[in-house]
C-alpha cells in the first residue's frame, strides 16, 4: 500500500530545531525513521513562506529551503529519492525508500513573477499551496475573506501556468472567492493538502459541503488534516478525526479522501498520533470503523496517486 502524507511543514522547521531527517529525534513531528516506524512511504514536504519573508524575500527563502532539502537529499538518498512523476512514485516506494514530494505553500515564493514557475519546477517543486491565510498577489488568503477578494489578475495566470507545467494546486488557506476563482478556472483536478470539514468544526480553513462537492466534481482530493482545532472544538482526537473522513465519504464518497497531517506545522497534535511513527493508527482506525481494504488504500495514498496520475505531465 501507498501511504501518503500531503502536508508537513518539516523543511522549515530542521534548521530552528537543529536537527536533520536521517536522525530519530526527540524533537519534531517527521523524520525518516518515524515515517518508517508509521509506514508513511510517500511525504509531501511544504516549503512554508512565512509572513516575515514577504513577496520581497519569498524568492530567496524559497531557494534557500530548496538548498536545505536537497542536502538533506544527498545525506540520506538512501533512505529517500525526491519524486517528479508517479512512476517515479511507484519506483522509489517498491525500492522501499521514501518518496519525497517537493511542494510550496505560499504564493509569496514567486515574489510576483510568473517565470518562477517553470523555475521551482525543474527543481523539482510539483505543488503549490497558492495563499496561506495573509493576501498575496495571487489572491486573498483565508483571514483576508471579509474583503471577498479572490484571483487577481496574476492568480489567473499562475493558474493556467500551473495547469500547462503538470503541477497540483493546492486550495488549503485561500479566500472561499479564490477558490471558486480556482475552481472555475482550473482545466485539472484540484487539491486541498490539509483542510476538514466545516459543518464537523467550525474553524474558517475548514471546507464547507460545497467547496468539498466541488473538489470531488474535479476528480481532486481533500487531505485531511490531524491539527486538533481543525477536527472538533472540544476533545478532539482519532475518533472524531475519523469523523470527519466518514462526513466526507457520506457526502461524495470515498475516492476524494486523503490524509495532510501538518506535521511540524502545529504546536499541539492529537494524543492518539503525537508524530508520524503513529500514522499507521489512522488505517487502524478505519478498518474497525468497517472501511473495506479497496477504501483503506485509496484513503491513505491511492487517491492522491490517482490525481497524480492525472495532472503530473
Amino acid at each position: 500500500m501507498i501511504v501518503i502524507d500531503a502536508h508537513c511543514d518539516t523543511l522549515t522547521t530542521l534548521k530552528k530545531q537543529n536537527r536533520t531527517l536521517g536522525e530519530r529525534s526527540n524533537v519534531g513531528h517527521v523524520d525518516l525513521h518515524k515515517l518508517r516506524d508509521g509506514g508513511v512511504n510517500v511525504q509531501f514536504f511544504a516549503i512554508y513562506i512565512e509572513p516575515i519573508y514577504g513577496e520581497e524575500r519569498g524568492i530567496s527563502r524559497t531557494l534557500e529551503i530548496v538548498d536545505l532539502f536537497y542536502q538533506e537529499y544527498k545525506q540520506n538518498s538512501k533512505q529517500m529519492e525526491l519524486a517528479v512523476c508517479s512512476n517515479e512514485i511507484r519506483n522509489i516506494t517498491r525500492a522501499g525508500k521514501v518518496a519525497a514530494v517537493l511542494t510550496i505553500e505560499g504564493g509569496e515564493a514567486l515574489g510576483g513573477k510568473l517565470y518562477m514557475l517553470p523555475i521551482y519546477y525543474k527543481l523539482g517543486v510539483r505543488c503549490i499551496t497558492l495563499t496561506w491565510n495573509v493576501r498575496n498577489s495571487i489572491a486573498d488568503g483565508v483571514s483576508e475573506r471579509f474583503t471577498g477578494g479572490g484571483l487577481t489578475k496574476f492568480g489567473r495566470e499562475v493558474v493556467q501556468e500551473m495547469n500547462k507545467l503538470g503541477m497540483l494546486i493546492d486550495v488549503s488557506h485561500i479566500s472561499e472567492a479564490g477558490f471558486w476563482d480556482v475552481i472555475d478556472l482550473s482545466s485539472d483536478p484540484i487539491i486541498a493538502t490539509h483542510s476538514n470539514c466545516s459543518n464537523l468544526c467550525q474553524h474558517p480553513r475548514n471546507l464547507t459541503d460545497g467547496q468539498i462537492k466541488a473538489i470531488a466534481k474535479t476528480n481532486g482530493v481533500i487531505g485531511l488534516t490531524l491539527v486538533p482545532q481543525f477536527i472538533a472544538e472540544n476533545d478532539p482526537g482519532l475518533d472524531k478525526f475519523l469523523d470527519h473522513i466518514d462526513y466526507i465519504a457520506n457526502l461524495v464518497g470515498t475516492d476524494f479522501i486523503g490524509v495532510g497531517s501538518d506535521f511540524d506545522g502545529c504546536d499541539h497534535t492529537i494524543s492518539e498520533i503525537s508524530n508520524a511513527s503513529e500514522f499507521h493508527k489512522i488505517s487502524t482506525g478505519l478498518s474497525k470503523r468497517g472501511y473495506c481494504d479497496e477504501d483503506v488504500y485509496k484513503i491513505m495514498g491511492g487517491n492522491f496517486m490517482g490525481v497524480m496520475d492525472r495532472v503530473f505531465k
